[in-house]
């Protein structure tokens, strides 16, 4: 890769000399003249983000809020956790100055560098780092020292004089002529030219340098500006000492500068920032309550990155004034440094570590911004544009301010109803459906019916709620789908083939309703149903999650994939055509032709157009599939299915969805500022033979033989982990070779010659470095290889082979004789052993077969329940200390319940044991059925059963269990006996990080006993 433009590189460190800002001298011709005293214009306040935020432009960075933060201390790998400097070299690295060393980052891991290392540095305090016009990394410590990396990796360091202070050099710069300037703590300013001559410049009379602060600037005109806790100094290129404080119109104390890449010179004084315009000082922004002002940067989008000593960090951009205060993520102490990488991140060095800033694609909406419930479960915008959430505490409503407030809903209990799903009628009333209460209507917010059971809406969950063309609201059940009229609920028309079970998608696109279930997809067409074979489109797809009309299409979102009718005609893009996962809960298109698809495991994009070619046969796989998650933003990776509508698309083009942690929201518009990654720099980062380092700057004749190790890195800083790489060796490899995410690449005996290896990085799905790392070595023979050794040698083998030729020909016509007797003595007891051996191998082979087949019934018979075919306890107990091991290591949810068929031994006294065994195995049927593919589900022994739920949270495993006694009280003629109800007790807990089996068995006995002592047929929590 081409080295970066000089601005590319480390941001803060590019900007403080005249190499890296070219606009600099223009915009400073006419700055302060030497000697005279500027004046001072005031300029109005900064505004702060009191109201609407404005839109965002196309080039416009997000609001502060979208920003994704990762942090970094001493438990990831650095030395000390307060950053005093940070650089970013043109290969790409990203260096930091601690107490204990300066440390480079390539993305992964951190690479420490101090007395110790080798290359080492004389002193592990680093106080500052500066990046040169050429490229070099100059670093200064505690001592005093001045070192520069070279290019073979090693550090050199300017030798002191006698004049030279030994003390801290706060900060450094270096002007246009090349010579290098550096603050000393409490001891003046100092200049060491290109040939390393060093001059001190000892504070003159009047101007109180030892009292500096750690900020210099040096213009394109070779002023010198200085901070100090007793005001500004400027030292000009005739060297001139100059003195701004109360008498300029600046605060009294400390006041520091800051270059901006423009050339623009701010100053930081008091909560006050201030910008030198031609020959006046102008205040430009007053920040209040931010105390003292720390650091500064000016980003590529010229916003101004303010750090403070205790409250955090603020933007000043377009949106005014926003705030990252300290308590969350950032450490309630001091900001001592600001970069902005060439990836467009933030970074930040702390007194309590290091942060970086990152901008994601979707922004997360929690209880904190207002919502009542972080589960939620629907999102939807009505005709005048206003978002409405369902959510697990109820329903909320987007004010105009950006935040959210909730809407009475009165309940069944004293908490509000939990909302699954949410529509609009012609009339533009809201219907809300509910986990439990029924269905709201609401009319501008205000309630105006609730229908419950009383009303004829069925009990249970209302996840979808439908509208067609003609006005009737159609509302979904656990047995099919119910319409909503003026004086009530009427129960579903009595047309043949309408789904009966639960109902988990409704769409009215036109006249006709779309109806989603366990069962399928089907279509009321007036008065008949059509039901969509979606077996006949390959997957074995069973339950149907969203309908998405999208051109004269209809796409299906199912539990394995998406399914598109057209034409009458149903074809499927599902894992086996490149999507990413099984279940999808919705399709949504947007206005660049991208299809974004809500799953479980984030939310999948794809061009509708390669949609479109792989339904309709013109291409076996779908092409550029991007995933995304938590990494670009999103509050959770898991989107909520079985509601609706789980993610839309609004009038303003933005995408909303449902996620299990919070509403997230997406701008497609923003898709090509966030997507445009360069590819990221590869770099050789060491070179080992046979386990010694190998120095790799300069060209090796590495002698011949051995094991050669070569590590690389792709220097990006957003998806390090996921950079794919590619290597070649010219000399012996023709093409590219993928290496995955692997970092290094091993050559083992490469024969003498000439190679140059090269390595290439890419983003995923993204190109590959323009211009790879190269490393040229050669490999020297061995002495066996030399050209007139192997001649000799040669010669030598062709003489002792045509001697041994001739040898054992003798011997062979001898032997050959002593054979031929042999053999015809041998054949005939050969021939006889061979037929008993093959008569053995037939015997043994049948004998194995019959082992492995009792075998296998004895491993079935060890873990199953010989009279209902459900696991027993053995394997019951196996399982529950594997996924109680998972909790303990993940924090995975998990929740047991144990059930326990009501008086059964009056079952067996009254009707015989031959029945209560058919009860056992039909309760064990009614169980298995209705349990999910992911719980297990064992007989613990006589009428006991134990169901495991792993990954479930306790409400979600509250509902399986009424879900459970509900087909227990709706079976009549149990066994074949007419008028034998059979019922359960059922005990229930949420697994504890502390829960042992034994624990966890414990706790569910005594729930389960409890609900045989309250009355039984009913669930106990434990």
């Amino acid at each position: 890769m081409s080295e970066p433009e000089p601005r590319r590189r480390g941001w803060r460190d590019a900007w403080r000399h005249p190499g890296r800002a070219p606009l600099a001298g223009l915009l400073l011709v006419l700055a302060l003249a030497a000697g005279a005293a500027p004046a001072v214009a005031q300029a109005p306040q900064a505004l702060g983000t009191q109201g609407r935020p404005p839109a965002d432009g196309p080039g416009q960075a997000p609001p502060l809020r979208d920003y994704a933060i990762d942090a970094w201390t001493t438990r990831n790998g650095l030395p000390h956790n307060s950053l005093r400097d940070i650089a970013q070299t043109p290969d790409g690295y990203l260096w930091f100055a601690t107490w204990e060393g300066v440390v480079r980052y390539n993305g992964v891991a951190f690479t420490v560098f101090d007395r110790g290392s080798e290359p080492g540095l004389r002193d592990n305090g680093v106080g500052a780092l500066y990046v040169d016009p050429r490229g070099r990394l100059w670093l200064s410590d505690s001592r005093g020292n001045l070192g520069r990396l070279e290019a073979d990796g090693r550090w050199a360091f300017v030798e002191r004089t006698p004049q030279w202070p030994q003390a801290l050099v706060h900060d450094m710069a270096m002007d246009g002529q090349g010579r290098m300037w550096l603050l000393f703590e409490g001891h003046g300013l100092g200049r060491v030219h290109p040939d390393g001559h060093f001059e001190y410049f000892d504070p003159p009379a009047g101007i109180p340098l030892r009292a500096s602060f750690p900020h210099m600037a040096v213009d394109a005109r070779d002023r010198v500006w200085i901070g100090t806790l007793d005001g500004l100094v400027m030292r000009d290129a005739e060297g001139a000492w100059h003195r701004f404080g109360a008498e300029s119109a600046l605060p009294p104390g400390l006041v520091w500068p800051y270059l901006a890449p423009d050339g623009t010179v701010w100053l930081a004084a008091d909560g006050q920032l201030f910008r030198v315009d031609g020959e006046r000082i102008v205040a430009a922004h007053a920040l209040a309550g931010s105390g003292h002002i720390t650091t500064l940067l000016a980003d590529r989008r010229g916003a101004l990155w303010v750090g403070t000593e205790n409250r955090g960090v603020a933007r000043i951009g377009p949106r005014g004034v926003e705030w990252l205060p300290p308590g969350e993520v950032l450490p309630r102490g001091r900001i001592a440094s600001l970069l902005e990488d060439a990836e467009g991140s933030l970074w930040v060095g702390a007194n309590g570590g290091l942060f970086r800033l990152r901008e994601t694609l979707f922004t997360g909406y929690t209880r904190r911004d207002g919502l009542a419930s972080d589960y939620v479960r629907a999102v939807f915008e009505d005709r005048d544009g206003v978002l409405w959430v369902g959510n697990g505490g109820g329903l909320d409503r987007r004010e105009a301010d950006g935040r959210f407030r909730p809407v009475p809903l009165p309940g069944a209990g004293a908490e509000a109803p939990s909302v699954l799903s949410i529509a609009q009628d012609a009339d533009g009333d809201l219907w809300v459906g509910t986990f439990a209460d029924g269905v709201y209507r609401l009319r501008d917010g205000v309630l105006r019916r609730h229908y419950a059971q009383a009303d004829g809406v069925p009990s249970g969950h209302v996840r979808a709620i439908g509208v067609t063309a003609d006005g009737t609201v159609w509302i979904s059940s656990r047995r099919g789908v119910v319409r909503i009229v003026a004086d009530g609920v009427q129960p579903p028309p009595p047309v043949p083939g309408l789904p009966q079970g639960l109902v988990t998608a409704l769409a009215g696109i036109g006249d006709d309703l779309w109806i989603g279930s366990v069962e399928g997809a089907s279509v009321l067409r007036g008065d008949r149903v059509e039901r969509l074979d979606l077996d006949a489109a390959g997957g074995g797809a069973r339950t149907v999650f969203g309908f998405q009309p999208v051109g004269d299409a209809v796409w299906i979102a199912t539990d394995r994939g998406l399914y598109r009718y057209r034409d009458g005609r149903v074809s499927r893009v599902g894992l086996e055509q490149g999507l990413p996962v099984d279940a999808v809960f919705q399709l949504v298109p947007d206005r660049q032709g991208e299809a974004w698809i809500i799953s479980n495991r984030g939310v999948v994009r794809v061009a509708l157009e390669a949609l479109r070619a792989v339904a309709d046969g013109r291409s076996s796989r779908l092409a550029q599939v991007r995933r995304h998650t938590e990494i670009d933003g999103l509050p959770s990776a898991q989107g909520n299915g079985s509601s609706a509508p789980p993610a839309i698309l609004r009038g303003d083009g933005t995408l909303w969805l449902a996620t299990a942690a919070g509403v997230a929201s997406a701008d497609p518009a923003r898709l090509p500022r966030y997507l445009e990654r360069p590819p990221p720099p590869a770099v050789i980062e060491s070179v080992q033979r046979d386990g010694q380092a190998v120095d790799w700057t300069a060209q090796h004749a590495l002698a011949g033989g051995g094991r050669i190790t070569v590590a690389y890195a792709g220097l990006s800083y957003l998806l390090p982990e996921r950079i794919r790489y590619r290597t070649r060796l010219l000399g012996l490899d023709g093409d590219w070779v993928e290496r995955g995410t692997q970092r290094n690449v091993e050559f083992v005996g490469l024969p003498p010659g000439e190679y140059t290896l090269e390595v290439a990085a890419a983003h995923p799905g993204g190109d590959w470095s323009a211009q790879p790392a190269r490393w040229r070595f050669s490999v020297r023979p061995l002495w066996w290889q030399r050209v007139d050794v192997r001649l000799v040698a040669t010669l030598a083998v062709l003489l002792a082979l045509f001697t041994a030729y001739r040898w054992r020909l003798r011997r062979y016509h001898a032997r050959n004789r002593r054979l031929e007797r042999r053999v015809r003595e041998r054949t005939a007891d050969l021939q006889a052993q061979a037929e008993r051996l093959v008569a053995a191998d037939r015997e043994r082979t049948e004998l194995l077969e019959r082992l492995r087949e009792q075998a296998e019934a004895y491993g079935r018979q060890a873990r199953e329940d010989a009279l209902t075919g459900l696991p027993n306890r053995r394997h019951f107990d196996e399982v529950l200390a594997r996924d109680l091991a998972l909790v303990r290591r993940g924090g995975h949810p998990l929740c047991l319940a144990m059930l326990d068929i009501d008086h059964f031994k009056r079952i067996n006294d009254s009707w015989s044991h031959g029945v209560g065994d058919q009860v056992l195995r039909e309760a064990a049927q009614v169980l298995a059925a209705e349990v999910r593919a992911c719980d297990l589900l064992a007989r613990l022994g006589g009428e006991e059963f134990g169901l495991l739920m792993p990954d479930t949270m306790p409400e979600e495993a509250r509902r399986v269990c009424e879900r459970l006694h509900a087909h227990f009280r709706a079976r009549e003629g149990w066994a074949g006996i007419d008028g034998l109800r059979v019922t359960f007790s059922l005990g229930l807990v949420a697994c504890r990080p502390t829960d042992t089996p034994a624990s966890l068995v414990e706790r569910v006995d005594a729930a389960l006993y409890r609900a045989k002592h309250e009355g039984r047929d009913r669930l106990e929590l434990g």
